[in-house]
C-alpha cells in the first residue's frame, strides 16, 4: 500500500531474509499478515553456522517449510562427536531426556538460507533483496516507524511499518541504530574458516559434527562439519591474540593451526583446499533488551554467543517463533507483555547454553564430556541441551542450569 506522500505501509516489515526472518515471514503470513522482507544481500549468499540442532526441525515444521528442507538432499546429522588429545566421546541426539526431533541436517548456508526465503515468499511475503535499511524511526505511542530503505540503484524510499522484527544478524541494524548493544562478557575470539573437499576415506562418522580440542590449548577449538557429496566445513576458533600469532592468508593460517593437531591432520590428510578461508572477530554480541515499542530483535540480531554448540540457528527459529506467536495476539486485539512472552522465555534459552559455553572454555564441560564413567541418564540430559532442547525445563540441567552443571563438574574433577 502506498499513500499520498509516495510512502508504503506494511502491517510488519522484518530485515534480513535469513534464518530468523524466512521462519517468522512464513509464520505471520500464516496469520494472515501482511509482510515485507527487507534483505541486503542478492541470495543464495555464502554464511557460516552450517550445523543445525534437532530441535530446529520443529521450528521449521511449523513454519510448512520441512519437506523443501527434506527434499534438498542436506547431509543428515544424529549428534555430536568431541575429540581431545586422541580421546573420542559422542552424543547421539537420538538418544536424549527431551521428546522431540533427534536428528536434522548439516547445509551449506548458502543453499539453506535460500530455500527458506524462497519458502516465505511461496507463503506469500514480499521479499526484496538488494535494498539495504539506512535508518528507523520508531513512531510514538504505538505509531508505526518510518523506515528509509535504499534500493540496488542507490534510490531511497520510506516504508511506514506497525511492527519491525529485526533479523538483520550481524549487522545489528536496530540495535545500533538505537544504541542497544552492551559488552559481551566473553573474550574477544575469532574464527577462520573455509569450505574444502575433505578427502575423508573412512574412521569418520558424517552423520555427526566433530569438534576437536587444541593439544595444547583447551580453549582453542576445531570444528569439521561434514557435507552431501564429500564436501565440509572446516574451522578454528580462538582469542585473538592466539589467531594473530600466525602469519600468511587465511588459508595458510588456517593450515597451520590445523596442522599442530595430528587426529584432524591425518583425518585432512587428502583434503583439497580449494576455497579461500575467511576470518571474523568479535562475533559475540549482548543487548540491553530484546524487544521495545513496536520492535523485536531475533536470533543473532539480539544476542549471539559462540559457535562452540551450534546454537545460533535454533536461537533464530525459537526467537521467530516466539515473536510470531505475540504478534498473533497483538493483532487479535490483546494486550501483549512482550517481556513476559518473548524477551525472558528466549533469554531463559540463551541463558542456557550461555553457561555451558562458558564452562567449554573455562575447561569445566570438557571434564564432563570426557569422563570415563558418564552417567547414562545424566548423559541423556546433556545430549538433550546439546541438540537444542534448552528451552525444556523438565530437564534439570535447564530448570536449574549454573547449579546443576557446576555439582557435575566438581563430580568429574579429579580430587
Amino acid at each position: 500500500m502506498t499513500d499520498a506522500l509516495n510512502i508504503e505501509s506494511v502491517e510488519i516489515l522484518i530485515v534480513g531474509a535469513g534464518p530468523a526472518g524466512s521462519v517468522a515471514a512464513a509464520l505471520l503470513r500464516q496469520q494472515g499478515r501482511q509482510v515485507l522482507v527487507i534483505e541486503r544481500e542478492e541470495f543464495p549468499r555464502f554464511s557460516i553456522g552450517e550445523s543445525l540442532l534437532p530441535q530446529s526441525m520443529a521450528y521449521l515444521e511449523q513454519a510448512g517449510m520441512l519437506r523443501a528442507v527434506v527434499e534438498a538432499g542436506f547431509q543428515f546429522k544424529n549428534g555430536a562427536a568431541f575429540m581431545r588429545g586422541g580421546r573420542y566421546t559422542d552424543f547421539d541426539f537420538r538418544d536424549k531426556h527431551s521428546e522431540g526431533w533427534g536428528t536434522t541436517y548439516q547445509v551449506q548456508r548458502a543453499q539453506f538460507d535460500h530455500i527458506l526465503a524462497k519458502e516465505a515468499a511461496r507463503f506469500g511475503a514480499e521479499v526484496r533483496y538488494r535494498h539495504e535499511v539506512m535508518n528507523i524511526e520508531l513512531g510514538a505511542n504505538g505509531a508505526p516507524a518510518l523506515v528509509t530503505v535504499k534500493n540496488p540503484d542507490g534510490e531511497t524510499y520510506q516504508v511506514r511499518a506497525g511492527f519491525i522484527l529485526d533479523a538483520s544478524g550481524f549487522g545489528r541494524i536496530l540495535p545500533r541504530l538505537l544504541t542497544l548493544e552492551t559488552p559481551s562478557n566473553f573474550p574477544v575470539r575469532g574464527a577462520i574458516f573455509t569450505h574444502i573437499e575433505d578427502g575423508i576415506r573412512g574412521g569418520f562418522d558424517r552423520n555427526k559434527i566433530r569438534v576437536t580440542v587444541h593439544p595444547q590449548h583447551d580453549d582453542v577449538w576445531f570444528w569439521t562439519i561434514p557435507f552431501a557429496g564429500g564436501r565440509c566445513s572446516q574451522g578454528v576458533v580462538a582469542e585473538t591474540s592466539f589467531l594473530d600469532r600466525y602469519q600468511g592468508t587465511p588459508t595458510e593460517r588456517l593450515q597451520a593451526i590445523l596442522a599442530e593437531e595430528p587426529s584432524l591432520s591425518a583425518l585432512l590428510a587428502d583434503a583439497k583446499w580449494d576455497t579461500p578461508a575467511r576470518q571474523i572477530v568479535g562475533y559475540s554480541a549482548n543487548v540491553e533488551k530484546l524487544w521495545g515499542p513496536g520492535y523485536a530483535l531475533l536470533g543473532n540480531a539480539g544476542e549471539f554467543l559462540d559457535p562452540v554448540f551450534s546454537s545460533g540457528v535454533t536461537i533464530a527459529f525459537k526467537s521467530a517463533s516466539l515473536a510470531a506467536a505475540a504478534l498473533q495476539r497483538q493483532f487479535a486485539g490483546e494486550t501483549v507483555d512482550w517481556q513476559a512472552d518473548f524477551g525472558a522465555p528466549l533469554r531463559k534459552g540463551v541463558d542456557t547454553f550461555r553457561v555451558f559455553v562458558e564452562s567449554w572454555y573455562a575447561g569445566g564441560f570438557q571434564k564432563i564430556i570426557f569422563h570415563e564413567n558418564q552417567q547414562p541418564e545424566i548423559k541423556r540430559m546433556i545430549s538433550a541441551i546439546l541438540a537444542g532442547y534448552a528451552w525444556d525445563l523438565s530437564n534439570p540441567y535447564v530448570k536449574e542450569t549454573p547449579r546443576r552443571l557446576a555439582a557435575l563438574e566438581a563430580l568429574c574433577t579429579p580430587q
